[in-house]
């Protein structure tokens, strides 16, 4: 793993500093933004970029997302510690890793192989607790649930209903829902006592689309 010196700590506090300037008030989020090296899940010459409130591709048609729509998804999520949260769409294990460093226990779902290969490894070097898991993100984990809280990191066509059989009574989902092509709905569903959700609007953002299936690409 590479070093995590002076210059990527300071880096990474103008990066909160910008974040926080864009509206991002939570200081759990903002101490693990802080905590988390962004710039090792990255290519080390990509270095520039990875304290850019930017996204960045990593291959396999995915991207490490924006630090500012990490921040803001994990606020939404209101993390406590030792919450079970699901994450669907592992990616570079950025996410995953800044929800841990919040202090929930993080299970990890990744449905492309190349990407799963490379991260689970990669995520073992960190001292959390993520288990990471290669499926169909639409189909959860019911083994390991319910959970406390559900993330989907991936443009979704739809609420899929197998992730809210999984949710605790009022447990919170935040997903990005595709309503256009162009961009998607950020929203967080709180399930109720008699299994109906209560649905909340964030705005409008733009993610890769969520997949069904394994991908062997």
């Amino acid at each position: 793993m590479q070093e995590d010196n002076y210059r990527h700590k300071g880096m990474r506090r103008n990066l909160v500093e910008e974040i926080k300037n864009k509206g991002i008030s939570d200081e759990n989020v903002l101490n693990a933004i802080n905590n988390v090296p962004r710039h090792v899940f990255l290519d080390s010459s990509f270095l520039e970029f990875a304290y850019q409130d930017k996204a960045f591709p990593i291959g396999s048609g995915q991207t490490i997302s924006q630090p500012f729509t990490v921040a803001f998804q994990s606020s939404l999520l209101e993390i406590k510690k030792s919450m079970k949260v699901l994450e669907i769409g592992t990616g570079s294990g950025y996410q995953a890793c800044v929800l841990a460093e919040m202090g929930a226990k993080v299970f990890t779902i990744e449905r492309q192989r190349k990407l799963y290969a490379k991260t689970k490894p990669f995520l073992a070097k960190f001292p959390y607790r993520i288990m990471t898991f290669l499926g169909d993100g639409y189909k959860g984990l019911p083994t390991y649930g319910p959970f406390d809280r559900i993330l989907i990191t991936a443009a979704a066509p739809e609420i899929p209903q197998t992730l809210i059989d999984q949710l605790k009574t009022d447990g919170m989902m935040v997903i990005p829902l595709s309503e256009n092509e162009s961009s998607q709905t950020m929203l967080r569903l709180t399930k109720q006592e008699d299994g109906s959700l209560k649905r909340e609007e964030y705005g409008d953002f733009k993610f890769v689309p969520m997949l069904k299936n394994l991908g062997d690409d």
